[in-house]
């Protein structure tokens, strides 16, 4: 075979086979087929698309290009979660020890902060002493405690992602389902998940930015994963404004240990347990959903959620009088306040707006070899619908010094915008997909 006949029969619009596919991938991943060839490829695929047979063997073939965890020594039904991306998206703190107490085990690998969209590992790596790089005989031993473990994707897991994936974001072709479909897909099948649960976003803060978008994405993770014998479900959410109250990586551990208590955020309550729930239902411990909410509550009300979290916590190194001590404490230096410029209700809070003024003060990042800052951030005093009166705090900054912290005051004001009448109700579930 040739590398190039196969980018000039995907180009006219051709499937390709298998063995078409595998000679790539192969070839990409030893170094045979340069990047100018995979570049043309991944182009070819952008413009002309690919057909489910071809995303099921795509997705296959770089979930094997390399190592594949063997979770099999383990009970309970593997079940993961994966976001597409949002601003102050932390469900899965929330989900994954509520899943664990309901008898789920959740392999959950995760990634960084890149563009406007936070990151799972740069906020697990704001707790004192939380290793997210694990060796496989850790992985086993911190489920078996715990019921569930949250990672970072090591080299030899998914190499063909990890280098396709760079390639994607110069070339421009990041925005096309079959590749999105295998990137995700490969990896959550790589870690050892027998069930998917996929929380698939749209609105200003989510990459998808339409609801046509987002249920292609949506139908096609849930079609691939079924046709690779796995129990898939998809739910559409709203990302139009943050979740929650907290956007920054430490304050949304936080808030993730408020919701655990019972005390978070409605929207972010309702997503979480959600989606939790739908876990539930993907591994089989309930066979009707509304069962599964119930169970979810419970977990949360007599506490055995929380206190799996800080299971966790410590069995990946975390200190955890550390995080309790510093919770609710631990802030960067510089604050601000944004205050409302007169009477009346917010009417929204724009998503990418608040993402990209977190990522102003450090809290994300504009290019993969950025660093985070753990402490900076935002957190809203007020949301949609609030009635505020001229002068009232609507959220608190927290920067390194008084010109980061001035700047993300001015980026607010743009993301917040004020009315004299209530908001229409926000549908934050839109719909799901099995």
């Amino acid at each position: 075979m040739r590398a190039v006949d196969i980018i000039m029969k995907k180009r006219n619009g051709e499937s390709l086979s298998y063995e078409e596919l595998s000679f790539l991938i192969e070839g990409y991943v030893s170094g045979d087929i340069p990047d100018y060839q995979m570049s043309s490829w991944l182009m070819s695929v952008y413009f002309s698309g690919m057909t489910p047979r071809e995303t099921g063997d795509l997705t296959a073939l770089m979930m094997r290009s390399g190592e594949v965890l063997d979770l099999s020594s383990l009970e309970g039904p593997l079940v993961d979660k994966h976001s597409t991306g949002g601003v102050g998206d932390k469900t899965s703190f929330i989900l994954a020890p509520v899943a664990a107490a309901c008898g789920i085990q959740v392999p959950m690998m995760s990634g960084r902060a890149l563009g406007h969209t936070g990151g799972t590992l740069d906020k697990l790596e704001s707790l004192k002493g939380y290793r997210i790089h694990l060796e496989q005989e850790e992985i086993l031993r911190i489920m078996e405690q715990t019921g569930y473990v949250i990672m970072g994707q090591t080299e030899r897991i998914v190499p063909a992602d990890r280098k396709m994936y760079a390639l994607r974001d110069v070339t421009a072709t990041v925005e096309s389902i079959p590749l999105i479909t295998a990137s995700i897909l490969s990896k959550k099948l790589a870690e050892g998940a027998q069930g998917l649960v996929f929380d698939v976003k749209c609105g200003s803060g989510a990459f998808m930015k339409t609801r046509e978008q987002a249920s292609l994405l949506a139908e096609s993770l849930v079609s691939t994963g079924k046709a690779m014998g796995r129990r898939i479900i998809a739910v559409l959410t709203s990302m139009e404004e943050p979740l929650g109250c907290a956007v920054g990586n430490f304050l949304e551990v936080e808030e993730a240990w408020e919701c655990l208590g019972g005390r978070g955020p409605e929207d972010l309550m309702e997503i979480s347990l959600t989606l939790a729930s739908r876990m539930l239902v993907a591994g089989g411990i309930c066979t009707d959903s509304e069962k599964a909410l119930s169970l979810c509550r419970e977990k949360i009300d007599n506490g055995e959620a929380s206190r799996i979290f800080l299971e966790n916590m410590e069995a990946q190194g975390g200190d955890v009088e550390w995080f309790l001590e510093n919770t609710g404490r631990w802030r960067a230096p510089a604050g601000a306040v944004l205050e409302a410029d007169r009477d009346g209700y917010i009417q929204s809070i724009n998503a990418y707006e608040t993402g990209m003024a977190s990522v102003s003060l450090g809290a994300g990042r504009s290019r993969a070899e950025d660093p985070v800052e753990p402490h900076t951030g935002i957190r809203f005093l007020r949301k949609s619908g609030d009635f505020v009166k001229k002068g009232e705090a609507v959220c608190e900054i927290f920067a390194l010094n008084k010109e980061q912290a001035d700047n993300a005051v001015a980026q607010m004001e743009h993301a917040v915008t004020m009315g004299e009448t209530p908001p229409a109700a926000v549908t934050r579930i839109i719909r799901e997909i099995f």
